[in-house]
């Protein structure tokens, strides 16, 4: 990889997301079937559609699949604490021209963040400074 080369995987697709939030819940690799039984119903899913995600994640390079007899093991391979902090700094630059206030700005001026939001941000912030 080219020196300052962009690490992360490939951008994940909101279904994608849901099969990661899945595979970063589990302490343990887990199996396709696994991890239908925790989404497919929700999702309105089938075991095939959950194969295809996975798949798409593996060329991604997000997670890994390990033979185990005739099925797979997968697991993440990329932190989840990694990828929020990689999407809000996207979040951030595409929509807010890399400023965060900007973000906090736009959130307080549509009235999405109420006294209790504003209340944390506030002690985080304290937090922060210390």
């Amino acid at each position: 990889m080219a020196k300052g080369e962009d690490t992360r995987p490939d951008r994940i697709s909101e279904a994608e997301h849901a099969v990661m939030e899945v595979l970063w819940a589990k302490p343990d690799p887990v199996t396709a079937a696994e991890v239908c039984e925790t989404v497919c119903d929700a999702r309105g899913w089938s075991l095939p559609t959950v194969k295809t995600l996975l798949s798409r994640l593996v060329s991604k390079q997000a997670i890994a699949a390990n033979p185990d007899g005739r099925r797979y093991l997968y697991s993440p391979l990329i932190a989840r604490s990694d990828y929020v902090g990689g999407e809000s700094r996207r979040l951030v630059e595409r929509l807010f021209g890399g400023k965060p206030a900007s973000l906090f700005a736009h959130l307080a001026q549509q009235e999405a963040l109420t006294d209790k939001d504003l209340a944390e941000i506030e002690a985080l912030l304290k937090e922060l400074k210390q």
